[in-house]
Order: C-alpha cells, then structure tokens, then sequence
C-alpha cells in the first residue's frame, strides 16, 4: 500500500516571465514581421498557462502523471508543474459533522436514539484520494456503523443490567474514548485523521420514553422514601431514647409502639400533620 509522498513543485514566477516572453515575441513577430509560423509559439503558451496552480493555506494538490501517482503539493504559494499533470484538490482543513439520529439497540435491547459529532481531518492524500471511492461519503457511512456497534456494546443505563459498570449515559468519558477508538480505526484506510468523537444526543427512541420515564420516576421515588424512612427510623430511636434517658416519661411497650407510629407518620408522610391536642391522658 503507498503513501502520501510530498512533491517540490517549482514556484510560478520564473515561468510566467517566461510566458511574458513568449508572448512578447509571438506578438511581435506576427505584428511586425507578419511570418504566421510565429503561431507555433502559441501552443508553448497554452501548455505553459496549463503549468500554473495556486495552492491556499490547509490545502493541497495531489498531482497525477497519466494515471501514476507523483505526489502532492502541501506548500502554500504559485506553482508550475508539468502541464500534463492532473492536479485534484483534497482540503487539509479540520471539519466537522454531526451524524443524522438513528435509532439503533443497546445492549440489552432497548431502542434508543443517538447521534456523534465528529471533528476529522485529512492526513494522508494517497489513501483520501485512492484507496477509496469518495472519501467524505467514506466517513459518513463508515462514522454511522462505528456509531451502531457501540451502542451495541453498552447498556443505555442499568436498570435491566445491574451488573453493568459501564453505560451509555454514566459513562461518558470511557464511552467516548472507545467511540473515538472504533472511528479512527474504521477511517485509517482512508487516510483521516480523528481528531475528535463524542456522542451528540442520546435518548430513548420515543415509543419506550414515555414508559422508561415513569421508571425512572419511580427508581427515584424509591430511592427518596428509602432515605426518608432511613432518617426518621433515626430520629425516631434517638427521641425515644433521649425521653428515656432524661427520664421525662417512662414507656411500656403501647406506648413506644403508639409513639412511634405517630412520629413516622408525620415524618413520612407526603402531606402535612393534622395535630390533635389529647386533652385527657396518655391511655385516653
């Protein structure tokens, strides 16, 4: 397989003084003397004019001699090379793109939508321009496969995977790089250089969203009770035990038992306490 090879095309200013020249005495000798066999110089002209090439900063030329590869020009500047050369421009430029969303499985089955932004460019003109049909259209379709595959190896998060470590959603970092990791191995035989992968948009794919929200809803409500009923356990013994120790009343098994009812009440409860003042006592 080749690789990029870097030409030294010569600079355009001597040959345009040249071209002046033949022109000046083309001109001269048509004009002046009258002798049409100065038009033999014409043909000089149109291949030197052919020669020229401007090459603009990040860009280059990749120069093809009758269907043999001589290399490309990355300097900036005015150039003359061999008229008979193509020349195809190929931008050195750093560009992005940002995938469609496309709907795709995770690892435990679940449709989910997302999208990578991708920032890439051009390292090696050889393979941009040779080793594949359309290089751009290569990155696009070769970037959504990368895509596709990684959200086949990740759980989108682990409700129905608690053993997963890793996911699409918690995992940012480590997902990205593994993303970043896929495309650039996909993009090497097309000469592209990744300089960065990250995921764009992700989300569950709207027939399961409205569904996997109210999951997620609950898995919060759980988890908030929990730590409610965790603190007022808490606060419940330490009440009953500082009455206790400072002997303000003394506590048979009812009465602990109705207390702490009524405090978990008030402390678990979603709504505000009604009070009712006991004006009797404490077994009324």
């Amino acid at each position: 397989m080749k690789n990029e090879i870097n030409f030294k095309a010569s600079r355009g200013y001597v040959m345009l003084l040249v071209l002046l020249v033949l022109i000046t005495i083309m001109v001269t000798g048509l004009v002046v003397v009258g002798s049409p066999l100065f038009l033999i110089l014409f043909l000089f002209v149109v291949l030197i004019i052919r020669g020229f090439f401007i090459v603009n900063p990040n860009s280059s030329k990749v120069l093809v001699l009758f269907g043999a590869y001589k290399g490309t020009v990355r300097d900036n500047g005015f150039f003359w090379a061999n008229p008979f050369y193509t020349r195809e421009k190929i931008s050195l430029r750093a560009r992005n793109f940002d995938s469609e969303r496309v709907k795709v499985n995770d690892k435990i089955g679940n449709p989910i939508l997302i999208n990578v932004i991708l920032v890439w460019k051009v390292q090696d003109t050889y393979k941009s321009a040779f080793d594949v049909d359309n290089y751009q259209e290569f990155v696009r379709v070769q970037t959504d496969a990368a895509v596709r595959k990684l959200a086949g190896s990740y759980p989108y998060d682990n409700f129905d995977d608690q053993d997963a470590k890793l996911t699409l959603r918690s995992g940012m970092d480590e997902v990205n790089e593994a993303l970043e990791n896929e495309i650039t191995e996909r993009l090497a035989i097309a000469g592209i250089e990744v300089l960065e992968a990250r995921i764009g948009y992700l989300a569950y794919a709207p027939e399961i969203a409205s569904a996997m929200l109210k999951r997620q809803q609950a898995v919060a409500i759980v988890a908030a009770r929990y730590k409610i009923v965790e603190g007022a356990v808490g606060m419940v013994e330490d009440a009953l035990e500082r009455l206790s120790n400072d002997n303000i009343i003394d506590f048979d098994d009812d009465k602990k038992a109705s207390m702490v009812s009524n405090l978990m009440v008030v402390l678990c409860g979603d709504k505000e306490v009604q009070p009712v003042i006991n004006a009797g006592s404490l077994n009324s």
